[in-house]
């Protein structure tokens, strides 16, 4: 098996560098797209890659190569990588498959609340709870519904309440749990995609700012409105009973602090400037280096798949 093995395992440590620069130029509805399909393609890579150097450990094995009538010879022979690589690669492939089956079951579960919580909810509209802690968020379901707290309409003023609430009706509208549960999956299977996971969530936000700028029609107010919100709420830090749900004026990691350069202050100011362009030369070249890794990882099998071939020939004799 030649070196291309080994690209689709170095590719995902791009993200870090890459993601948050991304999310910030790009369009937000094409970087989540981008930005999710990114993160499955590098996930998916990764772990077959993983897979094609563990089968190497695998094949490698006296009674298996029997088994299979393969020429141990020929495989020691033809195969430049280590059993210690292979064999690390197979702890690997299980650690990152075990983690990804786990995240998968929780989500699951997760979304199963979230819509039996979503068809309890009493009318066809927003939702108002009599909670005084400053808190708006989307619940995926069939339909989607819009929870708002008693204590959030209090903070806002009548522009900053269509603002919350188109940006909120964005993400029930546009499923946009769906990009951001795909993203974490991957994450979950390669570490070093947690950060394109996270761009993802930044992107889905802007994408519901954006909806609700055009919606609203005037983008400092929906600033404001996100800027009011999220002051709101992070004075509150409620308590939220549902397990999934999307839209958080603050989120997990959302900071008002400039110096940390977190998702509301970058939210804002982007909504401050003018909408977004398209940029398709940024976006070809995302799907280049897509491309490369999937064309890398056929590659890598097809390498494994002429190995066996051969070593099936001697085997044989």
């Amino acid at each position: 098996m030649r070196l291309f093995v080994y690209l689709p395992l170095l590719m995902p440590t791009l993200a870090a560098p890459a993601a948050r620069p991304l999310a910030a130029r790009l369009d937000p509805r094409h970087a989540a797209w981008l930005l999710t399909g990114a993160a499955l393609v590098l996930a998916s890579a990764s772990t077959t890659a993983l897979g094609l150097l563990a089968a190497n450990a695998v094949i490698r094995v006296p009674l298996v190569a029997r088994l299979g009538h393969w020429s141990l010879a020929i495989v020691h022979r033809n195969d430049p990588a280590s059993i210690a690589i292979a064999w690390a690669a197979g702890i690997l492939l299980a650690a990152c498959l075990g983690a990804a089956g786990t995240f998968a079951v929780r989500r699951v579960r997760a979304l199963r609340a979230a819509y039996a919580d979503a068809a309890c909810l009493p009318g066809g509209g927003p939702v108002i709870v009599d909670e005084q802690a400053a808190d708006a968020y989307a619940l995926p379901g069939r339909p989607g519904r819009i929870v708002v707290s008693a204590g959030m309409l209090h903070a806002l003023d009548e522009p900053g309440r269509a603002a919350l609430l188109a940006h909120e009706s964005a993400h029930v509208v546009f499923h946009h749990y769906l990009f951001t549960s795909a993203a974490q999956l991957a994450a979950a299977a390669n570490p070093f995609l947690r950060p394109l996971a996270a761009a993802v969530e930044y992107s889905v936000e802007r994408w519901a700012d954006e909806h609700a700028a055009a919606a609203v029609g005037d983008r400092r107010q929906v600033a404001a409105g996100v800027a009011r919100a999220a002051l709101a709420a992070k004075a509150g830090r409620p308590h939220r009973r549902i397990g999934v749900a999307l839209g958080a004026v603050l989120g997990r990691s959302g900071t008002l602090s400039l110096a940390g350069a977190g998702p509301v202050p970058r939210r804002v100011a982007a909504l401050l400037d003018a909408p977004p362009r398209r940029r398709s030369l940024l976006s070809g070249a995302i799907l280049a280096v897509l491309a490369l890794a999937a064309l890398c990882t056929l590659e890598a099998a097809n390498d494994l798949q002429d190995l066996l071939s051969l070593a099936h020939r001697h085997g044989r004799h």
